[in-house]
C-alpha cells in the first residue's frame, strides 16, 4: 500500500530504536513510502536545529529516507485545512501520491481522521489498519 510517513515519525525512527524505527523498517519492506522535498527538508531542519544532530549524520539519515521513498511534487492544497500550514504539505504529499494513509503522531492531523480519502493514523492505529487490510485480500 502507498503511505506517507509524517516528519515526526521519521524523526522518532532515527532518534530512538523504538516503535517508529520498527514501523519505518516494516514500511520500507512491505509498502510504498511516498514523500516530498517538503518532508525531507523539514526532517533535515528539525534534526539539525531542534535535535542538534551532527550534519553528517543528518545527511546520511535524509539520504536513507530518500532512497526508500518515492518522491512526489505536491502542488499544495486549494485551501488551508490545518492550523499549522506545514501539516497541509503532508496532506498534499499523500494526496499527490495517491496514498491510502498518512502515519503521524501529530494531534492536529490525527483529529482530521481522513482527508480526501486518505486515512490519517497513529502508528498504533496503522498496525491495526494494516492487519484489517491484509484480512480483506
Amino acid at each position: 500500500m502507498k503511505l506517507t510517513l509524517d516528519t515526526n515519525i521519521l524523526i522518532a525512527a532515527f532518534l530512538a530504536r523504538g516503535a517508529c524505527h520498527e514501523l519505518l523498517e516494516h514500511c520500507e519492506r512491505h509498502h510504498e513510502i511516498i514523500s516530498s522535498d517538503f518532508i525531507f527538508n523539514e526532517f533535515e531542519a528539525k534534526l539539525l536545529g531542534k535535535f542538534k544532530v551532527p550534519p553528517g549524520k543528518v545527511a546520511d539519515a535524509v539520504q536513507l529516507v530518500r532512497s526508500c521513498s518515492v518522491t512526489v511534487d505536491p502542488a499544495g492544497l486549494r485551501e488551508p485545512v490545518c492550523r499549522d500550514s506545514d501539516d497541509d504539505w503532508v496532506l498534499a504529499t499523500a494526496v499527490e501520491g495517491r496514498c491510502v494513509c498518512i502515519v503521524t503522531g501529530d494531534k492536529d492531523l490525527l483529529t482530521l481522521g481522513n482527508y480526501a480519502g486518505v486515512r490519517i493514523l497513529s502508528p498504533r492505529s496503522f498496525w491495526k489498519f494494516e492487519a484489517e487490510q491484509i484480512g480483506q485480500t
